[in-house]
């Protein structure tokens, strides 16, 4: 039986950050399963000149997948790409296209494929309201629902959303799997430390990923006097490429007085500084305003460190209490004092390895790819 061809489109590396890293996953385990995997990615998804902070570790990312195929003709701000696209699309002939959407300026490009390839289209939804709020996006919502033959969702709350705004084509809910690095660990938490100039008894929180204002760092930065308060040993380090002006992150510090307990790590972060920064931490804090789900959450999971999280979206959904994480009730400073306490409290009382290594079990990228291969085979005879 011919294997289903699958247009894949989606960031792939050598672009960085959780889509791509995603991807290049989901590609390798559909491909694993027995499917023709076509990767079809962006040269450029935003002008260079928005992203200008210096990368921590390196200069480019690592690959993340086995096979990133030929050179991406796509950029998501040029609509004459998109052109060369379709001409494309058309020479390869796939069975069916999977395009991952993250935020509603890729609505235009979904409805341009979809309409003037004529393939029948899965569109995976890692969000579908934007984080930021924007006044188009009612827009980009009504757009993209008529730019699929189907959806797949990787949080309840997500499809939830789906359903309320009455959509007309079938939704598969599905999950975000695992990041499985423990494997990759070639540096002892003590040793990581050290390279780090850290003592190795601090309770060390980490914040990794890019910085948004949806992801609540400023809240975090607010919190850690109070945290102080409980143990003053308590250190910080935030990890990732600013969206926002640095230099007010750097002033809030100033201002709070904690400049003593905060290390910042501006910028791209390195496979290898990744392992490192992951290595030495004892929770991952995801202090978010909004989330659909989280691939900071599977990605430490996936280093075997418990997180704290707050109470939005599909966070929660992800987080076994007091075994793979903490929990905040919401996202504010008194909130977040309080679940950082409990976690201080009750990290030594608790054994989160074994449960972290069950929740990653559950959600593999196997699983991932067979439902997604049935569903997008389902859409296709439909």
């Amino acid at each position: 039986m011919k294997a289903l061809r699958i247009a894949f489109i989606s960031p792939f590396s050598p672009l960085k950050g959780g889509i791509a890293r995603f991807s290049g996953q989901l590609m390798d385990a559909l491909r694993q399963s027995g499917y023709d995997v076509i990767p079809f990615g962006y040269r450029k998804l935003f002008p260079a000149v928005f992203f200008s902070q210096p990368r921590f570790g390196g200069e480019h990312p690592e690959t993340s997948c086995s096979d990133i195929g030929e050179e991406p003709i796509l950029v998501l701000y040029n609509p004459f790409s998109w052109v060369s696209a379709v001409r494309r699309l058309g020479q390869l002939k796939p069975d069916i296209l999977l395009i991952a959407y993250w935020t509603g300026f890729l609505a235009p490009l979904c409805f341009m494929l979809r309409r003037m390839t004529g393939i029948k289209t899965v569109i995976l939804l890692h969000n579908f309201s934007s984080h930021e709020s924007f006044g188009i996006d009612p827009f980009f919502k009504r757009l993209v629902k008529f730019s699929a033959d189907g959806f797949l969702t990787l949080s309840r709350e997500v499809a939830t959303e789906l359903a309320e705004s009455r959509c007309a084509v079938p939704v598969s809910e599905q999950f975000h799997p695992v990041y499985d690095h423990r494997h990759e660990l070639t540096v002892l938490r003590d040793d990581a430390r050290q390279e780090l100039g850290l003592e190795p008894e601090t309770p060390l929180l980490l914040f990794f990923g890019y910085v948004r204002r949806y992801k609540g760092l400023d809240l975090l930065l607010q919190a850690m006097p109070g945290i102080l308060r409980v143990d003053e040993r308590v250190r910080l380090m935030v990890a990732g490429e600013f969206y926002e002006p640095l230099e007010g992150y750097r002033g809030m510090i100033d201002r709070l007085g904690i400049a003593g307990s905060v290390d910042l790590y501006p910028g791209y972060a390195t496979e290898e500084r990744t392992s490192l920064l992951f290595a030495a931490a004892d929770a991952v804090v995801l202090p978010y305003r909004s989330a659909s789900q989280s691939g900071v959450v599977s990605l430490a999971y996936g280093y075997g460190v418990p997180v704290i999280v707050t109470a939005v979206g599909g966070l929660a959904g992800m987080v076994e209490p007091r075994q793979t994480g903490w929990i905040a009730a919401e996202p504010s400073v008194d909130a977040l004092v309080e679940v950082v306490g409990r976690f201080l409290g009750e990290r030594g009382d608790v054994d989160t390895s074994a449960a972290i290594r069950s929740y990653c079990q559950k959600a593999s990228w196997l699983v991932l790819a067979e439902r997604t291969g049935r569903f997008l085979e389902t859409i296709l005879h439909t």
